[in-house]
């Protein structure tokens, strides 16, 4: 099932998650892992790794067991709720109630909850409305009404101590302010509001109010001047609001734990409720997650199990206090269930980075064996292809998504069907239509992966005005190497533009997304390059863009860069955009001509100008390597021209190699090695080490991107 797809150990009965909510899906008792000092556990990866579809699954399973709620952070309805009321709500106060109305409605074992401490603080801030007389305020707090309403199926009495009280209280309030015509702020109504409240609720939930309350900044134990100063803080907005919202959402929290208080709790709730926030790298799912983690490291304790995503593998800079990222608890999957987490000590620090209260769950990669059963499921349940076919489009799946189970499974449905020649590129995977179960019109996988992966995951600090050429940016920058390569690029595709950005800015953007960086390629993804290189070549007709973009970077790497940047020089970064924008033949005389006398630097400079991508259009690479196409010139021409054909196709990496390769390369590196020019024997060990590497699949010239392909296969 694909929403268990590399999830199957987190999610079965004695996983991670049924010994953190202390159920198993099927409802059977497990011993709750950690506490009384919860960690957040922040789900890590970049789009397209699961950390969505995992949440969903956890809900999906666990929700009939145990109250566990999931919340979107990244959706704009939360502040449009908010908008016309922005005194009196916010973003966080409305995801706030969304959290406890569905909590509210609970129905398995012990029923659902009501919210009396959090209705409290919703209704101080209420007095914040806009119009500012009593109607309005009345209407504003009837919103809230229905959280300290019971439940229908209510529990063995925990909260019979409420019982009408808070409910009694706000109707006596709200026929006091009836017709009133109220001073500036509300500072009637709050008045009238408090004192109705603390006239009518009973001595125990009055205790419990002051317990909360009178602990709220400046209140000095205080309940009536804590609910004031929070309307304040709430009124004021900016740092003071998110002291006040921080607050609330510690009331939500705090009647989640009086719920399993008592004699009733005990018995009649089980496990531990959890709140699952999606996209929680966005603002508001941050200010969600620092609130609780700065109340657990103030020393809070309450047993709700937050989970969070994040796409940074550091989970953001919040949790780090400005401080450069220390290593945190974490895990993967793979690593079974963590037996132990700990809050972490700072000698340096009185209190400690947030990222103290974190535990990491690492999204995986599938592995081998896991895309390659994914993938011939998707194209046995086709029905489609033969076994060989279904093997050539398990190998381009496997290499264009790199493991990355969303782009696995998009590029195997779209493949299912699509005509593949073993000998294809493997982007040609790319223009195959993913069509829409509801029989919409169908679309080019690429596409659909791109709206997803990028377009639908804008960089959270990407401003807006480059919103609509982010995706056009990164296309372009698919051929650059460096950070300066890709200035360059940048300051021509920005030229008519006020505000720019530079590759630093664009670098760091990448990376809070969730993408990883190389050395050797500015887009540091090797399946999210494959995508755009492909986007590129089709921008204009014949790869008009394509061509432009390479001999914007050859031209400027010819007259006025001195040195190489990611290359060891400037001519060999020249030849290799040389190479891919037309220019095969002069790049075969330059290294033809550079060979004699200097075979080891010569390798190195050949593996450099051969990693590039090829572009659209028939690939005639093999053939050439093989002395298939005529090639006119001396001998030692002709056999770098094959030479360099069979080190740019195992290098580019999208097509398949194998052995008759590795043979290709071994024997053209022996035909060198016997030439009559100096050094010439030294090639014959390269030819024997570059064979074996291209036989098993590796790569000639390693970086970050083609080793990190290689650890996932």
């Amino acid at each position: 099932m694909y929403e268990d797809l590399g999830f199957e150990k987190l999610l079965d009965a004695d996983g991670f998650f049924a010994r953190l909510l202390g159920r198993s899906p099927s409802g059977a008792d497990r011993k709750p892992l950690y506490g009384p000092d919860l960690p957040v556990v922040l789900l890590t990866g970049g789009p397209g790794m699961g950390k969505g579809r995992l949440l969903r699954a956890v809900r999906d399973r666990f929700a009939r067991q145990v109250p566990v709620i999931a919340l979107d952070c990244a959706s704009v309805g939360y502040a449009d709720r908010a908008r016309p009321e922005p005194g009196a709500r916010s973003a966080v106060t409305e995801i706030l109630v969304e959290a406890a109305l569905l909590l509210h409605t609970w129905r398995g074992t012990g029923g659902g909850f009501t919210f009396p401490r959090l209705f409290a603080g919703l209704a101080v801030i209420s007095t914040g409305v806009a119009d500012g007389t009593g109607e309005a305020i009345r209407t504003e707090v009837e919103r809230y009404e229905e959280l300290i309403q019971q439940p229908r199926l209510r529990g063995l009495g925990a909260r019979d101590f409420w019982r009408g009280a808070l409910l009694g209280a706000v109707r006596k309030m709200l026929e006091v302010l009836a017709g009133q015509t109220l001073g500036p702020y509300g500072a009637a109504a709050l008045t009238a509001l408090l004192d109705a409240l603390f006239e009518r609720v009973t001595p125990r939930a009055e205790a419990a109010l002051t317990r909360l309350y009178g602990d709220y900044p400046g209140a000095a134990g205080q309940p009536k001047h804590g609910l004031s100063r929070l309307a304040a803080d709430f009124r004021a907005g900016d740092e003071r609001r998110e002291d006040a919202e921080r607050f609330l959402f510690r009331a939500l929290r705090e009647d989640l734990e009086a719920a399993y208080g008592g004699l009733g709790g005990w018995l009649g709730r089980v496990g531990r409720p959890g709140l699952l926030l999606d996209h929680a790298d966005q603002p508001l799912g941050e200010q969600l997650l620092r609130a609780v983690l700065t109340d657990r490291r103030a020393g809070q304790r309450d047993r709700v199990v937050i989970v969070g995503t994040a796409r940074r593998a550091d989970g953001g800079d919040f949790l780090h206090g400005g401080l450069a990222p220390r290593p945190m608890a974490e895990f993967r999957p793979a690593d079974g269930v963590p037996a132990t987490w700990t809050r972490r000590a700072d000698p340096e620090q009185d209190r400690g980075p947030l990222s103290a209260g974190v535990l990491m769950l690492r999204m995986p990669f599938l592995t081998g064996d896991q895309l390659r059963r994914e993938t011939e499921r998707i194209q046995m349940n086709a029905g489609r292809g033969s076994g060989i076919h279904r093997r050539r489009i398990a190998a381009a799946v496997a290499q264009l998504s790199g493991g990355r189970p969303h782009s696995v499974i998009r590029l195997a449905t779209a493949a299912a069907d699509h005509p593949m020649e073993p000998d294809d590129n493997d982007r040609a995977i790319l223009d195959a239509e993913l069509h829409h179960p509801d029989g919409a019109p169908g679309r080019p996988v690429a596409d659909v992966l791109l709206q997803e992966l990028v377009l639908d995951q804008m960089p959270v600090r990407l401003a807006a005005e480059h919103h609509d050429q982010w995706l056009d940016l990164l296309t372009h920058l698919s051929v650059a190497h460096d950070p300066h390569c890709a200035d360059v690029l940048l300051r021509h595709h920005q030229g008519d533009r006020v505000h720019r950005l530079t590759a630093h800015e664009v670098a760091r953007l990448l990376h809070e997304t969730g993408w990883p960086g190389c050395a050797r390629h500015f887009i540091g993804d090797f399946g999210l390059r494959q995508l755009l290189v492909h986007r590129l070549y089709g921008l204009q007709r014949d790869g008009a863009a394509w061509y432009a973009d390479h001999h914007l970077l050859r031209d400027h790497y010819t007259l006025s860069e001195p040195g190489g940047g990611a290359f060891r020089s400037a001519a060999v970064h020249r030849m290799n955009h040389h190479l891919v924008s037309g220019g095969v033949d002069d790049v075969v005389r330059h290294l033809a001509a550079g060979l004699p006398g200097r075979p080891g630097p010569w390798c190195e400079e050949l593996l450099e100008i051969a990693q590039a991508p090829y572009p659209g259009g028939a690939d005639e690479r093999r053939r050439r390597a093989q002395g298939l196409v005529p090639v006119d010139g001396p001998p030692l021409r002709r056999t770098v021209d094959q030479l360099l054909h069979a080190v740019w196709l195992c290098e580019e990496r999208t097509r398949p190699t194998g052995s008759e390769m590795a043979r290709t390369l071994e024997q053209l590196l022996r035909q060198l090695s016997i030439m009559d020019f100096d050094g010439a024997g030294e090639l014959g060990p390269t030819a024997t080490e570059w064979s074996r590497l291209v036989a098993n699949e590796r790569p000639l010239l390693h970086c970050d991107c083609t080793d990190q392909l290689g650890r996932r296969r």
